[in-house]
């Protein structure tokens, strides 16, 4: 059986699809005080539960792909299945498979919903008695907490397989997809996909893709993100 490898942004065909971008920051204080603020205020002792945008529908992302209605609805009906059958469990980081590692399972996801084009989904972190005993950091799941904890944004991500086909400037999810799970990233693809206490404050991790997009051409930021990966693919001797 032929080993799946990991789809580039820019590359369309077979293989494992992960939502996962090569870094952005906002440059707007206001949106990184407001996440700052709502993760050192968290309690280690209590249950780690949060609210997330998962996905969009017909919404191009960073890595330039866009999932069609149909096909991300359908994988999500079949991923409530998953959810009611205590299968929906995710890791912390995108790993080059795509199979789910227990050894690096860090959250399961509890529920998921539709908001319009927006996937929203509910998450509990698998921290261990430990953690909320002591504070001992033991599992992926102590480890997603504490990083929050003392302040790191988490995003979230999904992680499929399928194949992707041109349609104009975008690379399109074909119908093939399967949607393996949503794993935490430092960096997601989808605009606005970042853990959050609330459902109602969503509005408050909006990003606007194309402001972005702006201020990277402005700002050479593009030109210094490709050759920082060229240097890494020679590195790797790719």
């Amino acid at each position: 059986m032929k080993k799946l490898r990991i789809l580039e942004a820019s590359e369309t065909g077979h293989g494992i699809l992960i939502e996962t971008d090569a870094g952005w920051v906002s440059p707007k204080e206001k949106h990184n005080e407001i996440v700052l603020k709502e993760a050192k205020e968290m309690d280690y002792r209590n249950p780690f539960e949060f609210y997330a945008v998962l996905q969009k529908y017909d919404t191009p992302n960073r890595n330039g792909r866009s999932y069609p209605e149909r096909i991300l609805k359908r994988e999500a009906d079949n991923y409530k299945q998953t959810i009611a059958k205590g299968l929906s469990t995710s890791e912390l980081n995108h790993p080059e498979s795509s199979l789910i590692d227990l050894d690096r399972v860090a959250h399961i996801i509890t529920d998921i919903w539709w908001d319009k084009n927006i996937l929203m989904g509910k998450l509990k972190l698998l921290t261990s008695p430990g953690f909320h005993e002591r504070g001992i950091v033991s599992t992926k799941g102590d480890q997603a907490a504490n990083l929050m904890r003392q302040g790191v944004t988490l995003g979230i991500s999904s992680r499929g397989v399928g194949s992707l086909k041109k349609v104009g400037e975008r690379n399109e999810v074909q119908d093939d997809f399967e949607l393996i799970c949503f794993d935490l990233v430092s960096s997601p693809s989808t605009p606005g996909a970042y853990l959050f206490s609330n459902a109602e404050d969503r509005d408050k991790y909006e990003e606007n893709l194309d402001e972005e997009k702006k201020y990277k051409q402005n700002n050479g930021v593009v030109e210094k993100e490709v050759d920082l990966m060229k240097k890494l693919n020679d590195f790797l001797g790719k």
